[in-house]
C-alpha cells in the first residue's frame, strides 16, 4: 500500500492528529479485503485478530507501527505498507505481561526482511530486559527472496535471540500457517510449539524438492502437519482443533509458568484440600504386576482438581510429562505410562522427559515423578539408535535439576531405569514407595532364571523348582521395603495417603537451596 497522498504539509495540531490517525488507520487496515478474505476462508485469522484472541482484551499496545522495507526491488518499491508484514507489541495473560509478534501473511505472505526481523528482534530484547515471556505467531511464506543473502542475515539475528532468552524467559511459538526452509529452526530453540490441525505445517524442504530428490511424494499434512510433528517427530508439543482452541492453549500453558528464570511459578488458591485422600488410589494398580493401568488415572487423583495439562501428549505416549498443581503450586509432573509399552524407556521416551525435566529446573517449576518402569527397551534399533546416550539425557537431566524433587514407585522400578527416574541416588529430596512397589535389579522370572539357570536344570522338578526360586526373590527384592531399608525410600505410603505427604514436603521444600559447582555450563550427551 502506497503512502497516502496529501495535498499539503499539515501545520496545525489537528492537522497532525487526523494525519495520525489517518496513518494508523492504514497501518491497522494494511492488508485488502480480498487478502484477508482468504485468510478466513483457509480457516485462519489475521495476525491482529489473533493477538486479540491471545491476549486480554485491551491490553495490547503496537510497537513499531510504522516501520516500513527497504527493499530496493523495483516492484516492492511500489508497495510499502506500514508496519511491514509483523505486528509487534505486549500485552497481558491473567493481567501478567508478555511480549509478542505475530507474523501477517495477508502481507507479502508474512516473508520475512531485514525490517521484519529488526521488528521481532526488537521486540524480544524488550522481553528479555525486562524479564517477561516472548510469544511468536508464525504464518510465514519463508525468505523474502527480493532482498536475497539480507533475508538469511535477519533470521540469523533472530536465532541468536533465541539462545541468548533461553533459559532466560519463556519462549513459546504458535504455528498458525507455513513454516518452513531455515525458518523452522527459530521455533525449535524455543520451548514449546504449538500447531493447528490441517491449517499449520512445518518443514525443511517441501513436498516438491521431496519429490525431485527422493521420489517420494508426500502431502503438506504428511510431511510437516500438526499431528505428524506430534505423533512422530516430537517437534510440536500441543495439536489444537482449530486456532482459537490453539490460543486458549496458550493462555492456559502460561498460567503454570513464571514471566522469568528469576521468579518462582504463580501459586493460586485452587480451592483443593491438601489433606484430601482419595481411596480409589487403593486400587488402582493391578494385583497382576503384568497388566496395565493408566498413570493418569494416578495423576488426576492427586494433583489440584484433577487438572492436568499434558505435554507431548501423542508422543513417546510410554511416558507422560505435564504440568498440574498442588497445594496452588504450578508442578512438573513426570510419569512411566504402563499402558503403553508397559512403560518401558526408549530413545524417544528418554529425550521427551529430558527436555521437560531441564524446562522445568530452568524456570524454577518443582518435579513430581511417578515411577513404574521395567527398564529400557532392549533390540538392535534401540541399541543402535543410541540409548546408551540418549537414555543418559534423562538420567543427566535429573541429576542437574535444583528444582524440589519429589518421587513416587507405585509399582516396577528395575534396572537402571530405577536410578534414572529420580531416585535418591540422582539427588531427589524425597522418595516415596506404595506397598505395590517392587524396587530391584530386573523383575523376578529374569532375575531367577540368570542366577539359579544351573540349579533349575539340575533339578528333578525344574518349573517346580523354578516357581519356588521365584516366590522367594519376590520375598526378599520385589517389595519397596529392602530400599527403605537402606533410605533410598524415605517411607512407604498407603497410596491414598500419597497427596498430602506430597503436599507437605512441597511446602517444605521451598526453602531448598542448591550450590552447584561454577562452571561455563554441563556437557549433556546430546
Amino acid at each position: 500500500m502506497r503512502r497516502p497522498m496529501r495535498q499539503k504539509v499539515p501545520e496545525t495540531y489537528e492537522e497532525k492528529l487526523a494525519q495520525l490517525q489517518e496513518l494508523r488507520e492504514a497501518a491497522i487496515h494494511s492488508a485488502s479485503e480480498k487478502a484477508i478474505e482468504k485468510q478466513h476462508e483457509r480457516g485462519k485469522l489475521t495476525a491482529r485478530e489473533r493477538i486479540e484472541k491471545l491476549l486480554d482484551p485491551g491490553s495490547f499496545k503496537e510497537l513499531d507501527t510504522f516501520v516500513r522495507h527497504r527493499t530496493f526491488d523495483f516492484d516492492m518499491l511500489k508497495n510499502r505498507p506500514w508496519g511491514d508484514a509483523v505486528v509487534t507489541g505486549h500485552g497481558t495473560i491473567d493481567g501478567r505481561p508478555v511480549c509478542v509478534f505475530s507474523q501477517d501473511f495477508t502481507v507479502f505472505g508474512g516473508s520475512l526482511g531485514e525490517v521484519m526481523a529488526e521488528k521481532m528482534c526488537k521486540i524480544m530484547d524488550l522481553a528479555a530486559k525486562i524479564g517477561c515471556p516472548v510469544i511468536g505467531l508464525n504464518d510465514s511464506g519463508g525468505a523474502r527472496i527480493q532482498e536475497g543473502v539480507v533475508s538469511l542475515g535477519a533470521y540469523g539475528d533472530v536465532f541468536v535471540r533465541n539462545v541468548q532468552c533461553s533459559g532466560v524467559i519463556p519462549q513459546i511459538s504458535v504455528i498458525m500457517g507455513p513454516c518452513a526452509g531455515g525458518a523452522v529452526y527459530s521455533p525449535a530453540m524455543t520451548d514449546f510449539i504449538f500447531m493447528v490441525k490441517e491449517t499449520s505445517h512445518m518443514f525443511i524442504t517441501g513436498p516438491d524438492v521431496i519429490k525431485t530428490v527422493t521420489g517420494e511424494e508426500p502431502t503438506f499434512e504428511e510431511l510437516g502437519g500438526a499431528m505428524t510433528h506430534s505423533t512422530k517427530s516430537g517437534v510440536a508439543h500441543f495439536a489444537a482443533e482449530d486456532e482459537e482452541q490453539c490460543l486458549q492453549d496458550v493462555r492456559y500453558l502460561m498460567s503454570f509458568l513464571p514471566l522469568n528464570n528469576l521468579e518462582k511459578p504463580p501459586r493460586v488458591d485452587t480451592g483443593d484440600d491438601p489433606e484430601r485422600m482419595d481411596e480409589e488410589l487403593d486400587h488402582i494398580v493391578p494385583d497382576n504386576p503384568n497388566k496395565p493401568y493408566d498413570m493418569r488415572d494416578v495423576i488426576h487423583r492427586i494433583v489440584d482438581n484433577g487438572e492436568f495439562f499434558e505435554v507431548h501428549e501423542h508422543y513417546a505416549r510410554n511416558i507422560v510429562v505435564g504440568f498440574s498443581r498442588l497445594n496452588g503450586y504450578p508442578v512438573g509432573i513426570v510419569g512411566n505410562q504402563p499402558s503403553q509399552l508397559a512403560g518401558v524407556l526408549d530413545i524417544d521416551a528418554s529425550v521427551k522427559g529430558a527436555r521437560f525435566v531441564r524446562f522445568c529446573d530452568a524456570f524454577n517449576i518443582p518435579l513430581i515423578t511417578f515411577t513404574d518402569v521395567p527398564g529400557f527397551l532392549p533390540g538392535t534399533s534401540q541399541e543402535w539408535g543410541g540409548i546408551i546416550r540418549h537414555g543418559a539425557k534423562l538420567l543427566y537431566a535429573y541429576t542437574e535439576a535444583t528444582v524440589p524433587k519429589l518421587t513416587v514407585v507405585t509399582r516396577k522400578a528395575y534396572g537402571g531405569a530405577y536410578d534414572v527416574m529420580s531416585s535418591k541416588h540422582m539427588l531427589a529430596d524425597f522418595n516415596f514407595a506404595w506397598p505395590t512397589a517392587e524396587v530391584a535389579v530386573m523383575g523376578p522370572e529374569g532375575a531367577v532364571n540368570i542366577i539359579f539357570r544351573r540349579d533349575i536344570a539340575s533339578s528333578p522338578t525344574p518349573e517346580e523348582r523354578r516357581q519356588k526360586l521365584i516366590s522367594d526373590y519376590k520375598a526378599r527384592f520385589a517389595n519397596p521395603y529392602s530400599a527403605a531399608e537402606r533410605g533410598y525410600i524415605d517411607d512407604v505410603l498407603i497410596p491414598h495417603e500419597t497427596r498430602p505427604r506430597l503436599c507437605q514436603a512441597l511446602e517444605l521444600l521451598q526453602t531448598k537451596r542448591v550450590q552447584v559447582p561454577k562452571r561455563k555450563h554441563g556437557n549433556i550427551p546430546l
